[in-house]
């Protein structure tokens, strides 16, 4: 058996202690109320995984225009706040943490999902290759057109309104989504951002909107209670840079400056591991980062634990918290997991959601 111990070591997170570095990653579930309010099983979900170090909620949109996909959580207004208090409740009670992903997904959305059939919006008006989940299943994803000045005011203006509802709401912090190729990451990437304003072009300029995003979250929640995810292998909804390396590199220094609670990178996809040159690419750039790093992608106990003592200093994990509410015993105890279940990952009820066993306790 293999020495995992140190995933069961405290971690000062900002300004929380973790008891234990076995984190939830976010989990997109699509089981929210059409408006954006989570539903009742919502609350047991997470409440049946408060052993978590850390909970990150599910990405949570900060207006109606951020919407990407069917049914998925906002934090934007009284009615979102009301609901998600239940669930910061319940996880608060079972003697969890839990932060709210704040989430805009930019030009990965579908017109039949955005107010009054409006576009998408983007750092430029390119589509991209892929698709989203609407009433009709998987659909190309609609063609953006490019925020101006007045709409990325409105943006960051949007970030720091549901970091605020957040705090209303009972979460114990916020995790700014700059990955995955949604919206503030099309901003820092060249392959979609072609702009020629000082959002666009050089890269302190394709850098400004996360920075003052930031600027804006942390005058309402303290730094030490915010961390940012980025993905720096450009996996994800159709994104690319012609240097990560020097993007990536720079962003990692920026954020270092901030004090933060974490920096939460996604190492790899599923499906999408990466070469050699894509993992050395990750341990590169994790040296340009001085605060707490959460690793994401791929991982199990072992791996977990390797990492640990390799520098990381805590692992988000997915799918297997998907399945096993109480994934930190069960890699204590070095139980057997129970397989998730892909056809009820997206939408649905409380099957593949709230009813995976717990393991027996001694």
């Amino acid at each position: 058996m293999s020495d995992v111990t140190n995933l069961f070591s405290p971690l000062k997170l900002g300004e929380i202690e973790l008891p234990n570095r076995v984190l939830m990653a976010p989990l997109t579930r699509n089981r929210a109320q059409p408006d954006g309010c989570v539903k009742e099983m919502t609350e047991t979900y997470y409440h049946q995984r408060a052993s978590a170090g850390l909970i990150v909620s599910e990405a949570t949109q900060i207006s109606d225009i951020g919407k990407g996909y069917l049914n998925t959580p906002g934090i934007y207004t009284q009615d979102h706040v009301d609901a998600w208090t239940k669930v910061t409740d319940a996880v608060h009670a079972g003697g969890g943490r839990i932060f709210c992903q704040l989430w805009h997904v930019g030009r990965i959305s579908h017109v039949s999902l955005l107010p009054s059939g409006q576009q998408p919006v983007s750092a430029s008006a390119i589509a991209a290759d892929t698709q989203t989940f609407t009433e009709n299943g998987f659909e190309q994803v609609s063609d953006p057109v490019a925020l101006d000045a007045d709409g990325i005011r409105a943006t960051i203006a949007d970030f720091k309104h549901a970091a605020q509802m957040t705090l209303n709401a009972g979460f114990d912090g916020i995790e700014v989504h700059a990955a995955n190729g949604y919206l503030l990451d099309q901003f820092l990437q060249d392959g979609v951002n072609h702009r020629e304003d000082e959002y666009g072009g050089a890269l302190e300029n394709r850098m400004r909107l996360l920075s003052e995003v930031l600027d804006e979250v942390t005058q309402v929640v303290p730094a030490g209670r915010v961390g940012v995810r980025l993905s720096p292998l450009g996996q994800a909804n159709d994104i690319s840079d012609s240097d990560p390396k020097a993007t990536f590199g720079k962003v990692y220094e920026m954020l270092s400056q901030r004090n933060l609670a974490y920096l939460h990178v996604v190492e790899s996809f599923p499906g999408a591991e990466g070469d050699a040159e894509s993992r050395a690419l990750i341990k590169q750039l994790r040296g340009k980062y001085t605060g707490v790093y959460i690793g994401n992608g791929g991982y199990d106990a072992k791996s977990a634990a390797d990492a640990i003592r390799g520098g990381v200093d805590a692992v988000a994990f997915g799918r297997p918290f998907i399945a096993n509410p109480d994934l930190p015993e069960r890699y204590r105890r070095n139980l057997e997991l129970n397989e998730p279940h892909q056809d009820t990952f997206y939408g649905g009820d409380e099957t593949g959601y709230t009813d995976y066993p717990f393991a027996d306790r001694p």
